[in-house]
């Protein structure tokens, strides 16, 4: 029985600029299951976010496109059906949580207008009915005076604060699927903290999806249930996180693990990937990362590997496993 609730095939998305063609997303493969939650994980600049922007036809156009692939949700591809169809599902069975809430939430609508705008767009509820909504969904995010806080307007509330009024905003319609665009990123650690345990807590409660983007392996070591690695627009490894955390296969995997601080080490410098990820138009042939790989061999230069199994549960994209 497939368990799978959405599943991304061969997804390409390029931009076309005065430059050149930039290949943002350049053909990556995964899928999310039911009730789990889905790391993708790498540096800035490597397609996590045109990847997520993708799957609900966020993307810019011009100059951005999807160029080739499928993105499947109940059997519905995404990349091709009615954008009136798609709006039915934006929001309700696929909501996103935008990495800059300042920048997601508009600024001359109280928070009450944004959250209740959706919850009846989507549900079959009156204005008095969304509103209590509204507000149950803000306690659950562990927001004080709930109703002060419906009546203000982004500017006045603390980046925590807002960070929290959008998660509920994209739960308000009970969605299947919630894609968080490195939801911690513009936080302190102590939020940080209480934002990573109000995901946990929604995971458990909900029994929902979640795809889950970020470049930190330690949140993902917190969060996560599989990982996707990706690295120049493609996936180059896939696991489950325990596995990605303690037996990483590819070079960049093993890299990214190395820069994880350890408290235990007092003296000497952190660990750092030598050289900078290669800009999306000019990536160089065959393996993306061979620039930067210290294991390279002859072959990386020149072909590209490809994704194989190296377990039932462990996938790679590299020429030391083929």
């Amino acid at each position: 029985m497939d368990n799978n609730v959405l599943k991304v095939n061969n997804l390409k998305t390029y931009f076309y600029t005065r430059h050149g063609t930039a290949r943002a997303v350049n053909g990556i493969d995964f899928e999310v299951k039911h009730g789990e939650c889905l790391c993708l994980v790498g540096e800035s600049g490597c397609g996590k976010t045109v990847t997520a922007l993708s799957i609900l036809r966020l993307v810019e156009s011009p100059p951005g496109k999807i160029v080739d692939g499928e993105v499947l949700y109940n059997n519905l591809d995404l990349t091709k059906c009615r954008i009136k169809r798609l709006r039915q599902i934006r929001g309700k069975d696929i909501a996103m949580v935008f990495q800059e809430a300042q920048s997601a939430l508009n600024p001359v609508l109280t928070i009450s207008d944004q959250i209740i705008e959706q919850i009846m767009l989507h549900l079959p509820l009156n204005k008095k009915e969304a509103h209590s909504r509204a507000c149950g969904l803000l306690e659950e995010m562990g927001i004080p005076s709930v109703e002060r806080v419906m009546n203000v307007y982004p500017h006045q509330l603390s980046g925590g604060m807002k960070q929290r009024a959008l998660i509920a905003m994209g739960l308000s319609c009970n969605p299947q699927i919630l894609i968080a665009d490195e939801p911690t990123t513009a936080v302190d650690v102590t939020i940080k903290a209480q934002i990573l345990d109000i995901f946990r807590d929604l995971k458990r409660k909900r029994q929902m999806s979640l795809l889950f983007i970020t470049h930190d392996l330690a949140v993902v070591s917190e969060i996560g249930d599989r990982a996707v690695v990706l690295y120049g627009g493609k996936d180059v490894e896939t696991a489950p996180v325990s596995e990605i955390i303690d037996n990483p296969k590819h070079p960049y995997t093993v890299g990214l693990i190395g820069c994880i601080p350890d408290i235990s080490q007092t003296t000497g410098r952190l660990a750092s990937i030598p050289g900078t990820i290669p800009s999306p138009l000019e990536l160089p042939p065959g393996c993306p990362f061979h620039p930067r790989c210290s294991r390279v061999m002859d072959i990386c230069r020149h072909q590209e590997p490809s994704y194989i199994s190296i377990s039932h549960t462990h996938k790679v994209s590299c020429f030391l496993y083929q």
